[in-house]
């Protein structure tokens, strides 16, 4: 059956500015507060992807009828499934609408952390996930996602270019404001190097502990030699999704003499009991990135994709070929 039209209208772009790109957003309120500080910071105009769901799980989108040749899609992938045929009819449409050339920044970027079959027939979703955008965006920048056996998001996303930032100095200088002369403690291994870089922001002691993952929501970590007793400490990772790992850490540190526990992550995603299970190990405080809308948002990174967009995706749409939707 036919479908009528939509009555509503995106925002229209300001064609006064025909050289600037255009900033589309999703119509959600996290990702429209976003955009309108991006937009700001830039000096940008903002257009928004309005969405109408039907009955069926369908969902229409309508965009601003005419597009100019530089457009940036914001979109968040977390409660990826939900939201990834969304972007990718959504850039579909900005290409027949007029982009010729398009970026994507998508502050959480999900499926990255399978990187590898860790058994035979599993699927490696950053590869393929990477190829689906890599067809879809001239450019994608994201903040902190998991690269940990991939060197740079260029890889990922092949024969584009890929802008991968990080908040962990964002998170360390707000942790020493938050919690002056805190230990910062890296959960695992593949926490260390984010937490060293947040640490030196902050002007903080550091340290590392060692993580065993028996399955999604059963880990143990030893804090191999931490010092954390009398201390403050705060765990620093870049996701927190069961928060298993970080109430394991918690658990330890406690019993080793620490004097309180917060934690500190840049992407809060806390699926289900996952924030209660992190308090239940004995944390105070929880703070976060706002890369994903969180009670616990305390860092913004607006400024930081603000100044990626200025400059490095600047050069990077400069850069790409010309596309057309035909």
């Amino acid at each position: 059956m036919e479908r009528s039209a939509s009555t509503g209208h995106p925002t229209r772009h300001d064609t006064r500015h025909p050289t600037r790109p255009l900033l589309l957003a999703f119509d959600d309120a996290h990702e429209q507060a976003l955009a309108r500080a991006l937009a700001e910071a830039l000096g940008w105009p903002q257009g928004t992807v309005q969405r109408h769901a039907f009955p069926d799980g369908e969902t229409r989108l309508t965009l601003p009828p005419q597009l100019p040749a530089d457009v940036v899609l914001l979109r968040g992938l977390h409660d990826p499934n939900a939201k990834l045929t969304e972007l990718l009819l959504a850039a579909a449409g900005a290409r027949e609408l007029g982009a010729r050339r398009l970026a994507l920044v998508c502050p959480y970027l999900a499926y990255m952390r399978q990187d590898m079959a860790f058994n035979p027939g599993e699927v490696v979703s950053q590869r393929h996930l990477g190829a689906l955008l890599a067809q879809a965006f001239d450019a994608v920048v994201t903040v902190d996602p998991h690269l940990h056996r991939v060197a740079t998001l260029d890889e990922v996303v092949p024969g584009r270019r890929g802008i991968a930032l990080s908040a962990a100095a964002l998170l360390g200088r707000f942790v020493a404001g938050a919690a002056p002369k805190a230990l910062l403690l890296a959960p695992d291994e593949e926490a260390g190097r984010w937490v060293r870089v947040a640490a030196e922001a902050g002007a903080l002691d550091h340290a590392v502990c060692l993580k065993t993952r028996r399955g999604d929501r059963d880990v143990e970590v030893e804090l191999h030699g931490a010092p954390v007793r009398g201390r403050a400490v705060v765990l620093l990772d870049d996701v927190a999704s069961t928060g298993r790992t970080l109430a394991a850490a918690a658990r330890v540190a406690l019993a080793a003499g620490a004097a309180r526990v917060d934690v500190a992550v840049t992407h809060a995603i806390f699926v289900g009991d996952a924030l209660a299970h992190v308090r239940a190990a004995g944390v105070q405080r929880v703070w976060s990135s706002d890369c994903v809308p969180h009670a616990s948002n305390a860092v913004s990174v607006v400024p930081m994709l603000a100044q990626a967009l200025a400059d490095a995706l600047a050069d990077a749409l400069e850069d790409a070929p010309v596309q057309t939707s035909g």
